[in-house]
């Protein structure tokens, strides 16, 4: 499926956020799968554009947040950087929403928003942390895990008839690299990693309320 994750970058060892992407991020959930399989409803992959949207399609977002209460030189400029790619990512998003209709009729559909408001103000937390290092690790997460997201919103685009744009984020190995360099100060890597890692359960999470609401609907 093309799905680009951690193990896809040329390097022996690699960080301890690049490992948590690869093991636990999107590209590990099997909804992803069953989401893109030739059996599935186009209402479920509506159904999940849609949340991604609402969890995703903000701004600003979790990058441009991160952008304000990071100062450091190179975090800025890969900051910025993310920032211009996921700007696009956004339009898609929108764009995706739209033209999939609207979400399914869903039981429990009370829970789901408080759910989706609770994801947010988590990301939004994340993003706005003053502890150094906590949202430049949950943005580089977030650029490092979006491309296997991008997976199920290219097959709603398939399917739509909507243009598939370029994925434009940084390199993978260049965040990568960026990783590894300021991880060396344990302190920052320490909340570099929980930023990644609160990060990815917030996806995680996403998946997991997507499949409860596929479940929900027969």
């Amino acid at each position: 499926m093309g799905w680009v994750t951690g193990d896809t970058i040329a390097r022996d060892e690699q960080p301890a956020i690049v490992n948590m992407v690869r093991q636990d991020g999107s590209a590990s959930q099997p909804l992803l799968r069953q989401l893109v399989g030739g059996d599935c409803r186009p209402r479920d992959l509506a159904d999940a554009v849609h949340h991604l949207c609402t969890l995703h399609g903000r701004q600003p977002g979790l990058i441009d947040h991160a952008m304000g209460v990071t100062d450091w030189r190179d975090a800025q400029a890969w900051l910025a950087e993310a920032a211009e790619g996921f700007a696009a990512e956004r339009a898609y998003l929108v764009r995706l929403a739209a033209a999939a209709g609207p979400s399914p009729s869903t039981p429990g559909q009370a829970a789901t928003e408080a759910a989706l408001v609770a994801q947010r103000h988590a990301i939004d937390m994340l993003a706005q942390s003053v502890r150094p290092g906590c949202a430049l690790g949950a943005a580089m997460a977030l650029a490092l895990d979006w491309p296997a997201v991008r997976v199920p919103l290219d097959a709603m685009a398939e399917r739509i008839g909507l243009d598939v744009p370029p994925l434009d984020l940084p390199p993978s190995i260049v965040t990568h690299d960026l990783i590894v360099a300021f991880t060396v100060d344990p302190a920052i890597g320490r909340a570099m990693t929980f930023g990644a890692q609160q990060l990815l359960a917030q996806h995680r999470g996403l998946w997991d309320l997507i499949g409860a609401r596929i479940a929900a609907r027969g």
